[in-house]
């Protein structure tokens, strides 16, 4: 799910909550993986952060990801 605000855009990423702390202990690994894989594709998306949600994770980028 995506969605949008007036000066942030979340992608919303239902996952258990397991994989959610599996995530959170490499971060900024993931981060770095995600915007390099984006930039490799030409993308104009930038992962800024992601941070640990109750059912899933949220993901907060520069530009809605279609």
């Amino acid at each position: 799910m995506t969605t949008k605000g007036l000066l942030w855009k979340q992608i919303i990423i239902p996952i258990s909550k397991a994989n959610v702390d599996n995530i959170m202990v490499f971060l900024a690994d993931h981060v770095t993986n995600i915007n390099r894989a984006l930039k490799t594709i030409k993308s104009k998306v930038i992962v800024n952060y992601i941070y640990p949600e109750t059912t899933g994770v949220t993901i907060i980028s520069n530009v809605i990801a279609s």
